[in-house]
């Protein structure tokens, strides 16, 4: 038997439980492992998993489902552990849904573990092969959860009619930063959430306070289609594994000002530039992990999305005026990228920090720097 497996975050990872499933699942056929998303990629890493899991391209998880069905698998596995049973399980749903979508059959079993080793933790058969689920689910002691409970309990609640599109998300808790699309556009003040958009922007939330830059910087949206996230993107108090890099023939430096975009494809650049705090604190915390600095502008406006952000040595950060870093960052990229975001015209660090130092002070705007040794 043709076994795809699909592990989704870091906390799956984190927990050992991915390479564990993954161990048990050889038991039964040959076995292939993929991830989408960019903090799953870097818990991959810190574990040494890439020959296990495959982490070359950046997917979301109905892709990579996808990929598996069109590679003709007999069967294929959705890896899990969400923040709660309900957000794992309304998680589990929505990607199920967006892969059949994507898919000209659905011949192909598809089945969900979710959060193994909880009491909670449960096996969703969402297509079929119900004897695997529950042979599997003695073995991991889960519950064996139908896709009509997961529908009943959690999703028909969500079906709004209204001039506006509203999606309820679930397993929140006060306090929390709320991302789309790896953006913060808020933070929670309840355990009930609904966020609101009007003509593809949101425009109120429900159990929250919105961030008016977050949304801004959002921009338009697919409120249904959007990847949501409250809390901490990893929770895991991890030892970062640094990873040796190529030399390049040049002295290489990108531009990044958006925590959503491929962070990896800038993995042998020698130097990033990255525009935000939550972009910065992000980036920096996955290019740590392959020894490259980044200049970061930032203005002190902070939420907090992952436990600890490592910064490689000889990073720059320049904290500018509140509300000043994108009008910083515009002129940075104005001024020293292409369309392709890499500058080749410097030979090292300091150069580049003399350049940012120059476009700032054209902007009349106040800043301070800090060094990280």
């Amino acid at each position: 038997m043709r076994i795809g497996v699909v592990v989704h975050g870091p906390n799956i990872i984190d927990s050992g439980y991915a390479l564990k499933l993954i161990d048990l699942l050889k038991e039964y056929g040959d076995v292939s492992a993929r991830l989408g998303g960019t903090m799953g990629r870097t818990a991959v890493i810190d574990a040494s998993l890439e020959n296990v899991i495959d982490i070359g391209k950046k997917l979301v998880p109905s892709d990579s489902l996808k990929m598996f069905h069109d590679d003709c698998v007999d069967v294929i596995f959705l890896l899990n552990y969400g923040k709660s049973d309900v957000t794992g399980q309304v998680f589990g749903y929505k990607v199920y849904n967006h892969y059949v979508e994507k898919v000209d059959d659905n011949s192909i079993p598809v089945i969900q573990i979710e959060r193994p080793g909880e009491d909670d933790g449960s096996i969703i058969s969402w297509n079929g092969d119900l004897k695997l689920s529950e042979v599997l689910s003695q073995k991991l002691n889960l519950n064996v959860v139908s896709p009509e409970e997961v529908y009943n309990s959690h999703i028909r609640q969500d079906d709004i009619s209204d001039n506006m599109t509203c999606r309820v998300v679930h397993g929140v808790s006060p306090g929390e930063n709320i991302m789309v699309n790896s953006v913060v556009i808020g933070k929670t003040d309840s355990d009930r959430l609904t966020l609101i958009a009007e003509d593809n922007r949101i425009v109120d939330i429900v159990g929250g306070t919105l961030k008016g830059h977050g949304v801004e910087k959002l921009g338009e949206v697919d409120l249904e289609s959007a990847i949501i996230k409250t809390g901490l993107l990893r929770k895991a108090k991890v030892k970062p594994r640094i990873l040796q890099r190529d030399i390049n023939d040049c002295f290489e430096v990108a531009f990044l000002d958006h925590a959503g975009e491929d962070v990896y494809k800038f993995r042998k650049c020698d130097v990033v530039i990255t525009v935000g705090d939550d972009t910065t604190l992000i980036s920096s915390d996955i290019l740590y992990r392959f020894d490259i600095p980044i200049v970061g502008i930032t203005d002190g406006d902070l939420d907090k999305v992952v436990e600890d952000g490592f910064k490689a040595q000889n990073s720059i950060i320049f904290e500018v005026e509140s509300g000043f870093d994108d009008v910083c960052g515009q002129a940075i990229e104005k001024e020293l990228f292409c369309e392709n975001h890499v500058n080749v015209s410097f030979s090292n660090i300091s150069q580049v920090e003399e350049k940012i130092i120059e476009i700032i002070n054209n902007i009349n705007c106040k800043y301070k720097i800090n060094y990280i040794n």
